[in-house]
């Protein structure tokens, strides 16, 4: 991973020890302790207040990496205001511009580099993995599949936010927190790829998706990844969440030795925000929603540090 700069290390700082204006009455989300062990494992993140000085359609990370993520399509007009949580400042708004017609055009943030995005390394063999952030539906979700000539057609999945294989068309994903259709039902879930080109693992949290991602309200949303052992786990609201996994075999290919088992020896390929193909090469399930405080770890957060971050980030405990 390469070094930080005195200016992403000023970034990272203000962003992990500051909470949001407004949220300083939150237990514990002024204490420097919050961001413990976050700190250590952030790669990217991505909180929406600094624009690239040259080009607003970028956003600059406030982790070390220096991943600098595109604003695709909507530009530096995604970057808003929020009017649900002023405190919030500016937030990603992600959308779907024209359903009834195949183009390029839906609102959706990232990264892609075909031969592997190299701030990305440390994800290169990592024995975990954490996807993270605020999310706020602002529109009808899913949305209607742009592609199909069948006008009640909708996209089978939400997107929310990922980290892309390896060898990614812009689609695939080594970790992924997303709304996706689960044996006919639409399920929040964590999903993950050990192996480039190899099988994935859905972990579906229980219940309606709606109850997990009411319409207009903030939530926080955590997905954490475990390629040695094959545990992964969904937070809402710094609260583990119950679910299931999808598969009951091995997908990741975890018997046997070597040990431990590490993801892919490859950088990933980018980042996916509120749709796949952040190349903008085509459309898929995009998300009519607002998002903040977005954050990649090469680490899987313990519960203890995702409910601090929920909290240093603007969240309150459960009543």
């Amino acid at each position: 991973m390469p070094l930080a700069t005195a200016a992403g290390a000023a970034l990272l700082a203000a962003a992990l020890l500051t909470p949001p204006a407004g949220a300083a009455s939150a237990p514990g989300a002024d204490s420097p302790a919050a961001g413990t062990g976050i700190r250590e494992s952030l790669v990217a993140g991505y909180n929406f207040e600094h624009p690239d000085p040259v080009d607003p359609a970028r956003e600059r990370d406030i982790g070390p990496s220096g991943t600098t993520l595109s604003l695709v399509n909507g530009g530096a007009a995604m970057r808003v205001r929020d009017d649900a949580d002023p405190r919030r400042g500016h937030v990603l708004q992600t959308r779907q511009v024209a359903p009834d017609v195949a183009g390029n055009d839906d609102w959706k943030a990232g990264v892609y580099d075909p031969d592997g995005a190299a701030s990305l390394h440390a994800f290169n063999g990592a024995r975990q993995a954490t996807v993270m952030g605020w999310f706020r539906t602002t529109g009808p979700n899913p949305s209607p599949n742009s592609g199909s000539a069948d006008p009640d057609d909708r996209y089978n999945a939400i997107g929310l936010s990922g980290l892309l294989t390896g060898d990614s068309n812009g689609h695939d994903v080594r970790a992924l927190l997303e709304l996706i259709d689960v044996k006919g039902e639409l399920r929040l879930v964590a999903l993950g790829r050990r192996v480039d080109g190899s099988a994935s693992q859905t972990f579906a949290a229980d219940g309606d998706w709606r109850t997990h991602l009411p319409d207009g309200q903030w939530v926080h949303l955590a997905a954490t990844f475990d390629f040695d052992t094959g545990e992964m786990a969904l937070y809402r609201n710094g609260q583990a969440l119950p679910g299931s996994y999808v598969r009951d075999d091995d997908p990741w290919a975890l018997a046997g030795e070597p040990e431990p088992d590490l993801a892919s020896a490859t950088d990933p390929r980018g980042i996916k925000i509120g749709g796949s193909f952040p190349q903008n090469t085509r459309e898929a399930n995009p998300c009519n929603c607002r998002m903040d405080d977005l954050l990649f770890l090469d680490r899987a957060a313990t519960p203890g540090q995702v409910m601090a971050e929920y909290r240093r980030s603007g969240g309150r405990p459960a009543a």
